[in-house]
């Protein structure tokens, strides 16, 4: 078999570290020092264009100051916990204020460290290294470093608590075991990485600003939204999906539209390239109040989905009556 070219494009990026900081020359400094260091930085004069920022690309950390215009840092860090898509994101308060009374309210307020100005360069690296080791190794998926296992359950919890109307796309690989077994498993972890990815993008351009995707586990990934962008996104995610992932197959399998591989008994079978299901939930037309009415009703769209040959998508519109 022909070795499959991946696209580079997929290797973990830096860091983005958000540095919140009204200073100019304190902005200035912190962004070469953490550049030097290898990571990717933003710098935002203001508590408002902070937020903003994290809403719209979800650094990795937040180096934030209390006294800024307009709202502070304790009303930044308030909003980014209250909302599921930045709420897993560590915040380094950086800041000259030295009150016991100030420390107390950043911690009583999730703040995750708190480092007084002057501070030491080499101090700074360390708390950032451990808070970005922390997150990854506690809340986020290490294939493909988007909120995963509990983190992803309180997202759907908290819209569940919401007086909104609300829809949870669930999407996976199909045929994602045929891919594996021709291809092997690492092969399969870059297709995963590869839909991690054309989801991520497709919800940031076609999505709302708050909407939250999450990695379940395998190929399996979530999407909370709103009833209006379901459609859009959907037909993106399809979109993309085909014109992307037909780079990871051999030349002849992508030519031919079928993988060989051996069944469950044996013999060898064709099976359709790896396209995408999607099942849409959602509470527009009853009330859906339980994590459990979730899964139940996306374990049935799912299967809806996947009823129809190649990428589909299918989104549940029955009525409390139906």
């Amino acid at each position: 078999m022909d070795v499959v070219a991946f696209d580079p494009a997929f290797e973990a990026p830096p860091a983005t570290i958000l540095v919140v900081e009204d200073d100019p020359q304190l902005g200035r400094l912190l962004r070469e020092t953490l550049e030097i260091e290898g990571y990717a930085v933003k710098v935002a004069p203001s508590g408002e264009e902070g937020l903003s920022y994290a809403l719209r690309e979800v650094p990795q950390l937040l180096l934030l100051d209390i006294m800024l215009p307009g709202i502070d840092g304790f009303e930044v860090v308030e909003q980014l916990r209250r909302n599921a898509k930045t709420a897993h994101i560590p915040v380094v308060m950086l800041t000259a204020r030295q009150d016991t009374a100030d420390i107390v309210r950043a911690f009583d307020s999730e703040v995750d460290d708190y480092l007084t100005k002057p501070f030491k360069t080499d101090e700074l690296i360390v708390r950032i290294r451990t808070q970005l080791r922390h997150v990854r190794e506690s809340l986020l998926s290490p294939l493909t470093g988007l909120p995963s296992g509990l983190r992803v359950e309180r997202a759907i919890e908290h819209q569940l608590q919401l007086a909104a109307t609300w829809s949870i796309l669930y999407l996976d690989i199909d045929n994602f075991k045929a891919y594996n077994d021709v291809y092997g498993f690492l092969r399969g972890n870059d297709l995963i990485r590869l839909l991690a990815h054309v989801v991520s993008e497709v919800v940031r351009d076609e999505g709302n600003i708050n909407d939250f995707t999450g990695h379940i586990g395998g190929d399996d990934f979530v999407v909370i939204t709103t009833p209006d962008r379901v459609e859009r996104i959907c037909r993106a995610l399809i979109q993309r999906w085909k014109n992307e992932s037909r780079a990871y197959y051999t030349a002849e399998d992508a030519q031919r539209g079928t993988l060989l591989a051996v069944d469950r008994q044996g013999q060898r079978q064709a099976y359709p390239l790896c396209g995408i299901s999607i099942g849409v939930v959602t509470n527009q037309h009853r009330p859906i109040i339980s994590m459990e009415e979730v899964s139940r009703i996306a374990a049935e769209v799912k299967a809806k989905a996947k009823s129809t040959s190649g990428s589909h998508y299918y989104i549940d519109q029955r009525t409390s009556d139906g």
